[in-house]
């Protein structure tokens, strides 16, 4: 985490997570509450990514992880799964500009193999466009699981090393997805849901998680201010600050 003098939240020092992943859950809900289709609602969920990667560059968050299509989210009917693939095609083609302009680095959290080749050939374009940007980076966990992500590490980790190799925990990093990524400090789950849903299982081990009642698509830039407030105010508890 880093401390700054964040004016945009309120004047005082605050803590400001390095590492803030968010579990974006409500869109179905949202639409139907409007009487329209699920899919309209993931629809409006995407478009909500970019504002919401703007918010977390101005607030001075270096790294954000949008959990997008879980492992378990294939038992979804497939019309439903279809968009929000195509609807994730779409970002990365549509996005990519917006990211070089703004210094954004695009990463792939999750497995490859299960996804559309069409997808991956427009992700992988992105991520190879967007791989010397330093000012921020933008993870999307897709096909992602966190049980999956440790046996994934722990299958590469076999691959790569002989018997009796000593794995300790900056070993085991180096395999999980999006290798050098910071352990997430602050989790926000959007849509009022209480369950982790096996997001960044072993990154989140000392992880600050915080769910909110607002669904996705109306996420705002002062639900994200009051969420770091109530994560400043506990690190500051947690370091004797105050």
């Amino acid at each position: 985490m880093t401390r700054i003098d964040a004016d945009s939240i309120i004047t005082e020092m605050l803590y400001i997570p390095q590492h803030l992943g968010i579990i974006m859950d409500g869109n179905g809900r949202w639409a139907q509450a409007r009487g329209l289709p699920r899919t309209a609602g993931h629809k409006a969920g995407a478009q909500k990514i970019r504002v919401v990667t703007e918010m977390c560059a101005d607030i001075g968050i270096q790294v954000l992880t949008l959990y997008a299509f879980s492992t378990e989210n294939w038992g979804r009917p497939t019309d439903e799964v279809n968009q929000i693939m195509a609807l994730t095609e779409q970002y990365a083609e549509t996005e990519v500009s917006e990211m070089l302009r703004n210094g954004i680095r695009f990463q792939l959290m999750g497995r490859r193999e299960e996804l559309p080749i069409s997808l991956m050939k427009t992700m992988d374009r992105a991520i190879q466009m967007t791989q010397n940007n330093s000012r921020f980076t933008l993870n999307l966990a897709l096909n992602y699981g966190g049980r999956v992500e440790i046996i994934d590490s722990i299958k590469s980790i076999m691959m790569t090393y002989q018997q009796g190799t000593v794995i300790d925990d900056e070993l085991f990093s180096r395999h999980l997805y999006c290798p050098g990524c910071p352990d997430v400090d602050l989790i926000i789950r959007t849509g009022g849901e209480w369950r982790t849903s096996n997001f960044m299982l072993w990154r989140a081990a000392n992880a600050v998680f915080s769910s909110i009642p607002v669904f996705w698509p109306d996420f705002q830039r002062e639900d994200l201010e009051h969420v770091i407030k109530l994560y400043s105010d506990q690190v500051s508890r947690h370091n004797n600050v105050v």
